[in-house]
């Protein structure tokens, strides 16, 4: 899941308020959101397309296939053949891809500023005039198969995590794998492909970021003639999915080849919702930093280095995503130790975080870690479009930084241990643990995100 998510904890007040003052934004008739953010410190330009679109989106029987649509993104049009889209950013000294999340699904490319008109120009037509043809459908379909049995049904984790989230979730669409289930990828059609294609890629359903040395005058005159022409579509009321309330915790069993068992233990926790109001996910990611984040964090120190119960520990929290959100807890036990062990030391800390709290020393130091993070990320021009794109995508809108900032910096000690006594709940808790089997001596899947090609 931390392929596909990516944490909006941000930087010193000043410096993004800075930053926020070069974004600009317009909203062509057709619907299309465009963003621009200047930054003029070298030659480059990123732009992303973003849809409102991803894997939460899909119906029971036809998982996979907003994933599989990204893959035939890149399979021509009716003016691109297929492979040339790559082909011709690559001549111009550009990269490009794209990633498939449960929220949304987005494009990219980072070339030269001068090279952004042949970027536009060849999202845009893909945007309108993909050529989904039967012969291309069988054969990345086939891709996305493998793909799955090597990043899923081949890697113990990933396995174990796509088992726990079938667990955790019963009604949310969260419940399904980005990637798919294997026996509805080998339903699919390419009338499935199709009639996904017509229904979420359209201007009104996305928000186009660009991020460089560029003026925002100039590139919304740029997205007007390439995307402006481009019709709006009339869009599909918005489904609402309550997952109901957890009544016990859960707990499953994973058999898989591994060399050692895992532990996983995932509690429902809240998301932003409202900027001006909500405190508690702010209060989490400081948490999700006290336990994790550095050597000096505490299940590293005290259940690896300490206790040595542990080879490994962590701790991870997501604040903002269209759907609910988990606070989730792992380790992997040390030799001769078990997972029984991992967890009676995990919920030892817990109770030691809601008895004791945090000190002053560990909520400045995480405040200052979150600081520092988001100062380097700011010299990436990448991760400034990410960020404003999976904002916008999630309904946030990228103005919340600011004020998420704000939040962040205010939390206090006693809002990290009320938190924490909160969420840690047996009744919203799910475990999940990873039963080695013996190994077959296959290759490692590699692990990252999926991406097209």
């Amino acid at each position: 899941m931390k392929a596909y998510l990516f944490c909006i904890a941000l930087s010193l007040c000043g410096l993004h308020a800075t930053a926020q003052a070069e974004v600009f934004e317009r909203t062509l008739k057709n619907g299309l959101k465009v963003i621009v953010k200047e930054d003029h410190r070298a030659p480059v330009v990123v732009q992303q397309i973003w849809y409102k679109a991803g894997s939460m989106d899909e119906r029971t029987g036809v998982t996979g296939i907003a994933h599989v649509l990204e893959h035939l993104m890149f399979k021509g049009t009716k003016t691109v053949p297929a492979g040339e889209f790559s082909k011709r950013i690559a001549a111009a000294g550009g990269r490009e891809n794209a990633f498939t999340s449960y929220d949304y699904t987005a494009y990219f490319q980072q070339l030269h500023k001068s090279k952004l008109p042949l970027a536009m120009r060849l999202e845009a037509d893909r945007m309108r005039n993909l050529n989904l043809t039967s012969t291309d459908f069988a054969s990345e379909i086939k891709v996305v198969m493998e793909e799955r049995r090597l990043r899923t049904d081949d890697a113990a984790h990933a396995l174990l995590y796509e088992k726990m989230m079938a667990t955790v979730f019963q009604q949310h669409p969260y419940q399904h794998p980005i990637i798919g289930w294997m026996n509805d990828l080998e339903s699919l059609t390419v009338a499935d492909a199709q009639a996904w294609y017509k229904r979420w890629y359209a201007p009104n359903n996305a928000t186009l970021v660009i991020a460089g040395d560029v003026k925002a005058s100039e590139v919304f005159a740029l997205a007007q003639r390439h995307y402006g022409v481009i019709p709006r579509r009339t869009m599909p009321p918005p489904r609402v999915f309550v997952e109901s309330k957890q009544v016990g915790i859960k707990r499953i069993a994973v058999k898989a080849p591994a060399e050692l068992p895992h532990l996983v233990m995932s509690y429902r926790a809240p998301t932003l919702q409202d900027l001006a109001q909500d405190w508690k996910p702010y209060a989490l990611q400081i948490l999700a930093g006290v336990l994790d984040g550095n050597e000096s964090a505490r299940l590293n120190k005290h259940l690896v280095r300490e206790q040595q119960i542990a080879s490994g520990a962590g701790a991870g929290y997501d604040a903002t995503s269209r759907g609910p959100g988990l606070f989730t807890l792992e380790a992997t036990p040390s030799e001769g130790k078990t997972v029984a062990d991992v967890e009676a030391a995990l919920r030892g800390e817990i109770a030691l975080l809601v008895k004791d709290g945090v000190s002053g020393e560990e909520l400045q130091r995480v405040k200052a870690q979150v600081t520092a993070g988001e100062v380097y990320k700011l010299d990436s021009l990448f991760y400034q479009a990410m960020q404003i794109g999976q904002m916008e995508s999630i309904g946030l809108g990228h103005r919340a930084l600011p004020v998420m900032l704000e939040k962040i910096q205010a939390v206090t000690a006693e809002q990290v241990r009320q938190v924490a006594e909160e969420i840690f709940q047996d009744d919203s808790l799910t475990v999940a643990v990873l039963d080695p089997q013996p190994l077959s001596g296959k290759p490692k899947a590699p692990q990252g995100a999926t991406h097209a090609h």
